[in-house]
């Protein structure tokens, strides 16, 4: 299995690293929503959980994926591998699909007992910031490889695309994460059309209607064709994380490690009620 991605390792990641160190300086100067944990902190911790589960991504899932497409394309499997579809179809629908199946895959995560007991592990954070957007447990991330792979290999899309859409992938994940406030406006026409800060934020929230919307990763229109958009929730509202894990102390790397494998708790604040909120009307408009 091919592992070394010369135009992806040299090129495409140096792009994504020079973005994030944008938005990382970006966020601190125009800020969102108010931290309520100290910056230091969180980078150590959410840092030294993705350190574990980052090399699952660039040593299993990309070269999974990429296997997978290689295969598909060289038996004439898959969706898009049909000897008749024009090369510009399969990677115009290619990227579509490869994004909607991202969709389908975070809905599994919360949808599955057994899947949200890791993805869990990145609702917690009690602060929603590019740092989270690599807060993973790393066995949510070997998970991802047979889902994602097969994926790929059931479309059909083409070897190339798979390491530009995961790099596509990675950097809107990091700005949808990100604590950054864009323009009002600008946010409310981009959010037609992509996930934004605002909008991602409001699936961070401890409500739990709230959480379980805006699944989507690069384009948010998988969302409104299932009903799952949701953006008439004003940033200053939302508190961010899970009502029944609270406590800043279980937010140390080696908990977190071992967390999926602990008996989980109710959806339920320390206190033991349900956190609610009075329904607004008009969900696809966005709130500052």
């Amino acid at each position: 299995m091919k592992i070394l991605f010369p135009k992806f390792d040299k090129i495409g990641m140096p792009l994504l690293s020079v973005a994030v160190s944008a938005l990382f300086v970006l966020e601190a100067k125009r800020q969102l929503r108010k931290r309520t944990r100290p910056k230091l902190e969180r980078l150590v911790r959410n840092g030294s959980v993705a350190a574990v589960a980052m090399p699952a991504l660039r040593l299993l899932l990309v070269p999974g994926m990429y296997a997978a497409a290689r295969y598909a394309e060289k038996n004439k499997l898959g969706l898009l591998s049909q000897r008749h579809t024009p090369q510009w179809l399969r990677y115009m629908a290619g990227f579509l699909l490869l994004d909607y199946s991202n969709y389908l895959w975070h809905v599994l995560l919360h949808k599955s007992s057994l899947l949200w007991r890791f993805h869990n592990v990145h609702h917690i954070d009690l602060d929603l910031d590019l740092s989270t957007a690599w807060r993973f447990h790393i066995g949510e991330n070997v998970a991802s490889v047979p889902y994602r792979g097969g994926a790929v290999f059931l479309l059909g899309v083409p070897a190339p695309l798979v390491l530009v859409y995961e790099l596509l992938f990675e950097g809107c994940t990091a700005f949808h994460h990100s604590n950054m406030r864009l323009p009002y406006n600008l946010e409310q026409k981009l959010s037609n059309i992509m996930v934004t800060p605002r909008m991602h934020g409001i699936h961070h929230s401890i409500v739990g209607e709230e959480t379980n919307s805006n699944f989507s990763i690069i384009f948010s229109w998988w969302d409104r064709l299932h009903r799952t958009f949701r953006l008439n929730i004003p940033q200053d509202d939302i508190v961010i994380g899970v009502p029944s894990y609270r406590d800043p102390k279980e937010q140390a790397p080696l908990r977190l490690l071992l967390m999926p494998f602990e008996q989980q708790r109710p959806w339920k604040l320390p206190n033991g009620t349900v956190p609610e909120r009075h329904e607004r009307p008009h969900q696809e408009w966005l709130l500052p």
